[in-house]
């Protein structure tokens, strides 16, 4: 008897950029998971139209009593349908569809929280819209957080051979370093450490930690951080049994040599380790929240208003996150 697949919910993402396109690529592949596409349906079916695809989407059928949901037609897509609050035009933003957006993570993170979802999977949102409906919104990793009430999360990218792990996330850099504190930077490791452990099955995972100034504060000419903060944490977890190497200059961490030497890398803040991480994978990239009680995984990317029904939009990263999800789902 064959295992059945993980049943992942897949948001859409920002109506107006590329994440209905990218979706609607998910029956093309075997994937390693059921997915289920939370999103209007009729945005799908305008865009799918729109590019010229041929892809049967019907209405999730969720589990009665003991009987799993039943599955789809192969190359068809099930869909969650959430409505949108206003008509969509490709590549245009409507702060009216901010709420909407909102609408498709909840109804993921409730399927997840009550185990009707294996996991979720996340297509690109746009914040500024989101803000402009009259929400304040800093991202997926800080809404996901708030909304499982889990105390701290810690987001990482995986791509290009790399696991780059952000001490902090979207903070304005002069915000940085008072963020960085022994108390915060002790918490980010600890997770970090632990779901390399029981999410990625690496018994005793070897973290390299970036300094947060240049050539690791250059014994303190270059700033006092990695002195007064960030060797002591170390220090203290190594104590507990944690193989951390580190501070160490960000300029030259990135280098193959260095990189086998770790399983993961912690960055300071988001702009010292992403580009790197996206220059090497863009494209295939995946963005892992760690911490959270439920998995999640999203796509490395941007909502790319531009390419919105062209087209053009490349689904190998949200192949990717699909896959990534059904691995750690298992």
């Amino acid at each position: 008897m064959s295992t059945p697949l993980p049943l992942l919910a897949v948001t859409a993402g920002e109506p107006a950029g590329i994440g209905p396109d990218l979706v609607l690529r998910l029956p093309e592949l075997a994937l390693p998971a059921r997915c289920v596409v939370i999103a209007d349906k009729t945005l799908l079916q305008q865009r799918a139209a729109a590019l010229g695809l041929d892809v049967p989407l019907v209405d999730y059928r969720r589990a009665q009593r003991a009987q799993p949901a039943p599955a789809a037609p192969a190359g068809a897509l099930e869909v969650w349908h959430v409505p949108l609050a206003a008509p969509c035009q490709p590549g245009v933003l409507n702060a009216a569809n901010g709420r909407y957006v909102l609408a498709t993570l909840d109804v993921a993170i409730a399927g997840c929280v009550r185990g009707e979802f294996a996991a979720m999977v996340t297509a690109p949102v746009h914040k500024g819209v989101i803000n402009d409906a009259g929400v304040a919104f800093s991202g997926h990793t800080e809404y996901l957080a708030e909304h499982t009430a889990t105390p701290l999360v810690v987001m990482m990218l995986a791509g290009g051979g790399m696991r780059v792990a952000l001490a902090t996330t979207h903070l304005p850099l002069r915000a940085v370093p008072d963020a960085i504190t022994q108390e915060s930077l002790t918490a980010v490791i600890r997770i970090l450490h632990a779901d390399l452990v029981s999410k990625f099955g690496i018994a005793a995972p070897r973290i390299l930690v970036a300094g947060l100034n240049p050539h690791a504060g250059e014994g303190g000419h270059m700033g006092r951080e990695e002195i007064d903060v960030i060797e002591p944490t170390l220090a203290a977890l190594r104590a507990e049994g944690m193989n951390l190497i580190g501070p160490l200059p960000a300029d030259t961490l990135f280098n193959p040599d260095k990189l086998a030497q770790g399983d993961a890398v912690l960055a300071m803040y988001h702009d010292q380790g992403l580009p790197v991480l996206k220059h090497a994978s863009f494209g295939a990239g995946i963005n892992i929240t760690l911490g959270l009680p439920i998995i999640r995984t999203s796509v490395d990317h941007g909502t790319a208003l531009d390419l919105a029904a062209t087209g053009r939009a490349d689904p190998g990263s949200l192949f990717e996150a699909v896959r990534l999800a059904a691995q750690l789902a298992t």
